[in-house]
C-alpha cells in the first residue's frame, strides 16, 4: 500500500477514462498525459489502463507500506527516495518504510506514479478515474490528501526495477500543436484560419482539467461564433464569443455552443497536458491521414512495450 502524507496541489487518481458512458452526458475523465501513464505503466509490468496517481504542480509526498516496484513519468518534479534523486522514465523498488518526494514542476505541468499492480481503486461505470465535478471514482472521488492509504494490486511477473525509456524533456520555446481543421472552421473567414495558424498565443491561468484558455488576438468569424450545442471531444479548440480559444481538456462538458475551429489530434494531447499557465503556444494543420499514421506509430511503441 501507499499512505499519503502530503497530498500535493492536486493528486488523482485516473486510468485512461470512461468512454463508454459520453452518451449519457458522462465526461470521459482520465489521466491528462496518458502517454506518460501508459509510459510508466509499462515499465512497472502493468496493463495500460492500470490506474496510477497523476500530479498537477506540486507532487505528493508518500510512504510505502511493503516493498513495491514504482516508476514515474511526465514532468520534472524534481523527485526522491529517501531524499536521494530519482529520474523520471525509470522504475525503482522501494522498501517498506521508504518516503517518496515528488516536489514542485520544473518543466512540464503534471508527473503520473505507477506502481506494480496498479492502484487498487474500485471502478465506476467502468473505470477507474477520479471525477471530481461529480465527486466519483478514484479515491472517494476526490484529490488525494494526507492520511490516504491507496491499496495496490497484485504485480506481474514483468515487474523489475531498472527499467529504463527515453525521458520526453518539456518547455523552452513555443508549445506547437497540430490539429486537423474543423468541424466548424467553414464558419470563420481565410483571414481567420490564418490567423489562428500562424500567430503564437498564451495559456492563461485560467487552466485546468476542464480545459485551457488562450490569449492573443481575436477571431471575428463570419458571423460570430455561437452554434446549437453539440458534441465536443478531449482536444476540441472552441472560439468563444471574445475571439479566443478554449482547448477542451480531459474533464471537458460533453457538448458546447462555441464553433470549433479545430481539434488537436491524439498524440499531441499529451503536449497540452504539461502546458502551464504563461506557456506559448502554436497551432499547425495536418490531414486525417497523417494524424492515424502518428497514432498508429505510436501505437506500436506502446504494442512493444506491452509485450
Amino acid at each position: 500500500m501507499l499512505s499519503i502524507i502530503n497530498g500535493g496541489m492536486l493528486s488523482t487518481v485516473q486510468d485512461l477514462g470512461r468512454f463508454s458512458v459520453m452518451k449519457d452526458g458522462f465526461t470521459q475523465s482520465g489521466a491528462m498525459d496518458q502517454y506518460s501513464m501508459k509510459l510508466a505503466n509499462a515499465l512497472c509490468g502493468n496493463e495500460p489502463n492500470s490506474p496510477v496517481i497523476e500530479m498537477t504542480a506540486l507532487g505528493i509526498t508518500a510512504r510505502f507500506t511493503a516493498e513495491h516496484i514504482f516508476c514515474l513519468c511526465g514532468g520534472d518534479f524534481g523527485a526522491t527516495l529517501n531524499g536521494k534523486p530519482i529520474e523520471r522514465s525509470r522504475s525503482y523498488k522501494a522498501s517498506a518504510g521508504d518516503i517518496l518526494t515528488v516536489g514542485g514542476a520544473r518543466s512540464g505541468m503534471r508527473c503520473c506514479l505507477a506502481i506494480a499492480g496498479g492502484f487498487a481503486v474500485p471502478e465506476v461505470m467502468g473505470s477507474a478515474s477520479t471525477n471530481l465535478k461529480l465527486g466519483i471514482g478514484g479515491y472517494a472521488g476526490r484529490k488525494l490528501r494526507a492520511g490516504d492509504i491507496l491499496p495496490v494490486g497484485v504485480p506481474s511477473n514483468r515487474a523489475n526495477a531498472g527499467m529504463t525509456a527515453p525521458v520526453r524533456e518539456f518547455g523552452g520555446g513555443c508549445v506547437r500543436l497540430r490539429v486537423i481543421m474543423g468541424p466548424q472552421d467553414d464558419m470563420f473567414t481565410e483571414t481567420d484560419k490564418a490567423l489562428f495558424l500562424r500567430q503564437h498565443y498564451t495559456a492563461t491561468a485560467g487552466l485546468d482539467r476542464m480545459g485551457l484558455r488562450l490569449s492573443g488576438i481575436a477571431l471575428k468569424g463570419k458571423n460570430g461564433t455561437d452554434i446549437i450545442s453539440d458534441g465536443i471531444v478531449f482536444g476540441s479548440v472552441q472560439i468563444t464569443r471574445s475571439g479566443m480559444p478554449i482547448i477542451l481538456a480531459a474533464d471537458h462538458q460533453t457538448t458546447g455552443g462555441y464553433a470549433k475551429i479545430a481539434t488537436v489530434i491524439s498524440v499531441d494531447l499529451p503536449l497540452l497536458a504539461q502546458v502551464k499557465p504563461f506557456d506559448t503556444l502554436c497551432f499547425s494543420a495536418v490531414s486525417v491521414r497523417q494524424a492515424e499514421r502518428l497514432a498508429a506509430k505510436e501505437k506500436k511503441f506502446f504494442d512493444k512495450l506491452f509485450r
